[in-house]
């Protein structure tokens, strides 16, 4: 018998177990692959030697994050912040350029640097509201109530016909689409403009860390907290019913939402076994990693500086793309996200190698078969020619692959949801507690649930939250190092 068992060692699933551990309780994670990590592991994905992150791989939230912050997770693991958080060439202008200094972003852009300013300032200027609001999810008082207006005024505007108003040239249109872009799905939408204008005002102060050692980092950390306060780790261990797990006294599910019915065996009231049913999955993404020769031969060099890179083109060319998706075809003109890791971070390489490794996804229907490959590398070849020239070697991942990966991802959806304004509000139900279950001492806190995707253990941290409270009565314990 332990007091908590924790279904998947994926971040959120950690946080929960670290979080409990650090109560004083008996903690027990289950994870069905054979290393913990989920969404943040790093591998020899190609050849020895060379290690790539295998989902997840900047990190915007690794410093801003609430659960992150409070583990002080700046101080147990290096992390490499580019002085350029992204990068967005065009192709008939210079690429839009996303430096820590909004400042100086906004002098790059020339006649739209005004603009891009009274977007993006008053975000900066409320980073730690606009960070509070969107990692508790939507469903409480907001601390900041003056940059909730902002925010909210600022999503609507993006997220809307309103978002050709502001901008007179290509670059500041197609920076702000390529934030959007980490949310696959249509364009203009309030969610993945919400979601952008979040990403872009944490480029512009904290920035995009970018871990040393690759994303396994951050989990090698907190399975070592796990473990230094009595916590158990069970690897190669799929549970399939939650009769599994015994008499733990509560149990946090770090799976999707449409996993939760199953785990049950039948126990769920009809009406919330309906609405997990209901619970909408979204589109999916392809990963290719590639060892390059050199480093990328942008024909802008300046995009060479930058962490992450958002390649797709113009803000209509973008939109164009991601409608494809979601009608279900894969793009002419596909959005490709890259990462430079290695320019920043040569740990990731074998000693003495002057070769580089890039790591790409693009966004495809909901469980694509189609190695992207080729379409990555011809979208690789517009911003810069001789790409194909310096490929070493390559690995494809398609969507259906990434969901035998981790079963979490339906269809190759990173998101375990839809990122829609309805499922923001019902993450996976709609209740002001949406982590705790019908079941007595049952927490779901996957990304299925609020504040939904990204490596900021908030899903975690808040279900065992509630379960602290719900079921023995205690505070929240303090997480720094110790």
């Amino acid at each position: 018998m332990v007091d908590a068992a924790v279904v998947g060692a994926g971040p959120n699933g950690l946080a929960a177990a670290v979080t409990m551990a650090r109560a004083g309780l008996s903690v027990r994670v289950y994870e069905a692959a054979g290393t913990p990590g989920g969404g943040a592991r790093t591998s020899e994905l190609i050849q020895p030697g060379y290690l790539h992150d295998i989902c997840s791989a900047v990190h915007p939230m690794a410093l801003a994050s609430p659960f992150f912050r409070e583990f002080k997770l700046d101080e147990r693991i290096g992390m490499f912040v580019p002085e350029v958080s992204f990068a967005h060439p065009l192709p008939d202008s210079a690429a839009g350029i996303g430096y820590r200094d909004l400042e100086r972003t906004t002098t790059a852009l020339g006649r739209d640097g005004a603009a891009y300013r009274d977007l993006m300032k008053p975000l900066v200027e409320h980073i730690s509201g606009v960070v509070d609001l969107t990692t508790h999810g939507l469903m409480r008082v907001p601390r900041d109530p003056v940059g909730l207006l902002k925010y909210g005024l600022r999503s609507l505007e993006q997220g809307s016909v309103l978002r050709t108003r502001r901008f007179e040239e290509q670059q500041g249109p197609a920076m702000i689409a390529g934030l959007a872009g980490h949310v696959v799905g249509r364009q203009p939408a309030l969610a993945s403009a919400a979601a952008g204008l979040m990403l872009g005002a944490l480029s512009h102060t904290v920035g995009w860390p970018i871990p040393t050692g690759g994303s396994q980092a951050i989990i090698d950390a907190m399975v070592a907290d796990l473990e230094a306060h009595g916590g158990q780790i069970v690897t190669g261990h799929r549970v399939t019913s939650l009769a599994e797990l015994g008499s733990a006294r509560t149990v946090l599910l770090d799976v999707a939402a449409p996993q939760l019915e199953g785990l049950a065996d039948g126990r769920l009231p009809s009406g919330y076994a309906a609405a997990l049913r209901n619970f909408k999955t979204g589109d999916g993404v392809s990963k290719v990693d590639f060892i390059l020769s050199e480093d990328v031969p942008w024909a802008d060099p300046d995009v060479g500086q930058a962490g992450t890179v958002h390649l797709g083109g113009t803000r209509r060319q973008v939109a164009i793309s991601e409608a494809q998706v979601s009608g279900g075809k894969h793009p002419d003109n596909p959005f490709v996200l890259a990462s430079q890791p290695s320019s920043f971070d040569r740990s990731r390489l074998p000693p003495g190698s002057h070769r580089q490794i890039l790591w790409t996804y693009t966004h495809v229907p909901a469980g694509s078969t189609r190695d992207m490959t080729e379409a990555v590398t011809a979208q690789l070849e517009r911003y810069a020619p001789g790409f194909a020239d310096v490929v070493v070697d390559s690995k494809a991942t398609t969507a259906a692959d990434l969901e035998r990966y981790n079963p979490n991802y339906v269809g190759g959806d990173f998101s375990a949801g839809k990122m829609t304004v309805p499922q923001l509000l019902a993450r996976p139900v709609p209740s002001m507690n949406p982590w705790r279950t019908p079941l007595d001492g049952v927490y779901l806190c996957s990304a299925s649930t609020p504040p939904g995707p990204a490596v900021h253990g908030m899903c975690g941290y808040l279900a065992a939250e509630r379960a602290l409270k719900d079921v023995f009565r205690l505070p929240v314990p303090d997480l720094g190092p110790q």
